[in-house]
């Protein structure tokens, strides 16, 4: 059977049947494609030098680049030392600013 004659009878098909022919082709050929790439991949894997990954990826120079920026320095902050006194005063201070919220509230 000639291939033009294979065409001209999947042709005479209904399109429902045609359909089905399509995507099945077009889905075998798609897991072809992906076996023979998913092989060179692993065939590429076996043969790459391991060793030297690091060197082809940039590590070491990009160790060389973080060693060589500026360190952030961040200042210390002191915590504030209030007396007792200090401390019932902004106590009572807190209190007063509560009630007068609540009375404006209220107004």
């Amino acid at each position: 059977m000639k291939i033009g004659d294979f065409f001209k009878k999947i042709q005479g098909l209904p399109e429902e049947k045609r359909k089905i022919i399509l995507w099945s082709v077009t889905i075998i050929i798609g897991l072809l494609l992906f076996f023979a790439w998913f092989y060179s991949l692993k065939t590429q894997l076996k043969t790459f030098p391991k060793e030297k990954i690091f060197e082809q990826i940039g590590v070491p120079k990009l160790q060389e680049e973080l060693r060589e920026m500026p360190k952030i320095e961040i200042p210390e902050i002191e915590t504030p030392q209030f007396s007792e006194g200090e401390l019932k005063e902004l106590e009572k201070l807190i209190e007063e600013a509560k009630e007068k919220e609540l009375q404006n509230t209220k107004e």
